[in-house]
């Protein structure tokens, strides 16, 4: 019984690498699994606002940019009284607090 055992212990560890052989070779035999993906790409297009002086910005524009308060470390002259220097996208505007009108623009260098 055991010399039957072993026996067939062996045989299935010769057998083995030609059964595992087979498997791989029917495997290249196969079509190629070709998979189609539908790529969609959507652009966003960013308009950049072109200051000029005397425009109104509106209670939306003045909360969306930020306030400059720390002026002299941008290198800009302290704003009189009843106004502030706001940086909108690459630019520093001199608007009023009240009435939001600009008063000076300064481009700043990138």
């Amino acid at each position: 019984m055991k010399k039957i055992f072993a026996a067939l212990l062996s045989a299935s560890f010769l057998l083995s690498p030609i059964i595992a052989s087979e498997a791989s070779a029917a495997d290249h035999h196969r079509p190629p699994v070709v998979v189609h993906k539908k790529v969609v790409v959507e652009k966003k297009v960013v308009r950049r606002h072109h200051w000029s002086r005397g425009y109104r910005m509106s209670a939306a524009e003045r909360g969306r940019y930020g306030e400059v308060r720390d002026y002299r470390r941008y290198r800009l002259a302290p704003p009189p009284r009843g106004y502030h220097w706001v940086r909108a996208d690459n630019d520093y505007l001199l608007v009023g607090v009240a009435t939001g009108v600009i008063s000076s623009i300064i481009a700043a260098g990138r």
